[in-house]
């Protein structure tokens, strides 16, 4: 892969063709991008020039560790994926601080902020999310936060350094985080409320047990916790300040710093104006690709089968797909065409850490009646299990402090085995669940083996 060669601008649209790609741009310089491009520079007939463009200055950084960073935990330079010379060394173009505003289908150009041409022969969207909204008036006063980037990161931290009091608008995962990095952080002294608009924290993770546990842990470090508050205003201090966040019930908290963590929504802009398909996020085929064959979009921003991304996993597993997508095969390669990669949906555990507390979530949160419901609390030890069982087999499972059982759980419910034998000792974990299996099979008898001289030729094939 040489930026030089001049042959580097050759297009080709055919995956199953010998010649590598010619020019690939990946739009997109986050987790997700940068991935990509470590795939590719590890695969044979990788294009032959990659240029990768990322709007904020810096190269890829983990956004998984803004938490720990805001709460004074980790350092700057621990966040960043790979230096800007590592692109170099392989002969990937970095371009970093533009934005790319235009996509010229037709001509196979975009054009960035600062008016730079790029043409390409293959596209790749990878441009995440943004911060989900509330509908509600005061977005735009000052004090009002994101907690998306290494900017909402470092004004969260000079926020938390001048005390006050802070308000965090949503209750899952990367709202509790920001609430506890700035009660962490905060040196002056600094009040942090969360406000959650369900009936309980991480509502998508936790049944109520877990979350209760979750909320009585939070509280007790001094985070105030409200659930069911419906949003109505951020109020204006008269100077385009926010100085108060109002809800539906009447209630006003004051507030000097205000975080907005509902969620992510996909970034389609660029994808909707080039006029690809675009409903929640670009969407895409089995392949990666776009409603244009010369365009790609992978991660946050695209939209597969209806279903749209936050969690690393399923972006890992699209990354794989997308690289073998934009790698020609070598000669001497007889795979056929429908046994190349295709993204399939798969089902995925949530394996989370909340501010120290590990959480474990696979299946359905709430039982329906067909279900049987096993849990286990141990409050001296905070550690709560609870699995849904459905005749014998395992559908969904919730694991609060002591996870460690469950990637076996996950296992067992993605084989669709039969845990009737261990159902007394499912609850104890891996070692004493699987010792009854083990003893039940072993206590399962089986059918005689014929000799080999009795077998039949169907028998001896098989």
């Amino acid at each position: 892969m040489n930026p030089d060669d001049p042959t580097a601008t050759e297009a080709v649209l055919d995956d199953s063709a010998p010649l590598p790609i010619g020019h690939l741009v990946i739009v997109g310089n986050g987790m997700a991008g940068q991935r990509l491009v470590e795939a590719l520079v590890q695969r044979h007939g990788a294009p032959r020039r990659i240029t990768l463009i990322g709007a904020e200055p810096c190269p890829a950084y983990n956004r998984i560790l803004l938490s720990p960073l805001l709460a004074g935990e980790m350092e700057r330079e621990a966040l960043t994926l790979r230096a800007a010379d590592w692109y170099a060394e392989r002969g990937v173009e970095l371009i970093l601080g533009e934005r790319v505003e235009r996509i010229d289908r037709a001509a196979r150009r975009l054009t960035t902020a600062g008016g730079r041409e790029i043409a390409y022969d293959r596209l790749v969207l990878a441009t995440g999310s943004t911060p989900a909204l509330p509908p509600v008036d005061g977005l735009e006063l000052d004090g009002v936060h994101a907690f998306r980037d290494l900017d909402d990161a470092a004004a969260l931290t000079a926020a938390a350094e001048r005390g006050g009091r802070a308000v965090v608008i949503g209750g899952g995962l990367l709202g509790l985080e920001a609430a506890e990095g700035l009660r962490k952080r905060a040196r002056a002294g600094m009040s942090v409320s969360v406000l959650q608009r369900a009936s309980r924290l991480m509502n998508r993770q936790l049944d109520a047990t877990a979350a209760g546990l979750l909320e009585a842990e939070l509280a007790g470090r001094g985070l105030e916790i409200i659930t069911g508050a419906d949003l109505e205003r951020l109020e204006d201090d008269g100077r385009g300040r926010v100085c108060a966040v109002r809800l539906a019930d009447g209630r006003r908290l004051a507030a000097d710093c205000v975080v907005l963590a509902i969620g992510i929504a996909p970034s389609v802009e660029l994808g909707r104006q080039a006029g690809l398909e675009v409903e929640r996020g670009i969407v895409v085929d089995d392949r990666l690709t776009s409603s244009d064959p010369a365009i790609h979009a992978l991660g946050e921003c695209c939209e597969f089968e209806g279903r749209t991304y936050g969690l690393v996993e399923p972006i890992w597993r699209q990354v794989e797909v997308l690289a073998a997508c934009l790698s020609s095969r070598s000669a001497d390669d007889t795979t056929p065409d429908d046994e190349t990669p295709r993204y399939v949906e798969q089902p995925c555990a949530a394996k989370l850490k909340v501010s120290g507390i590990s959480l474990y979530a696979f299946g359905p949160i709430e039982s329906d009646d067909d279900h049987e419901t096993l849990t286990y609390h141990d409050p001296e030890h905070g550690d709560y299990r609870r699995v849904l069982l459905r005749d014998g087999h395992l559908e969904g499972a919730v694991l609060y402090g002591d996870t460690a059982a469950g990637p076996w759980y996950f296992e067992q419910s993605l084989a669709g085995r039969d845990l009737s034998a261990c159902r007394q000792a499912l609850l104890f974990g891996q070692a004493d669940a699987r010792a009854l299996l083990d003893a039940t099979h072993s206590a399962t008898p089986h059918p005689a083996t014929p000799h080999a001289q009795d077998r039949s030729p169907q028998e001896e094939a098989a």
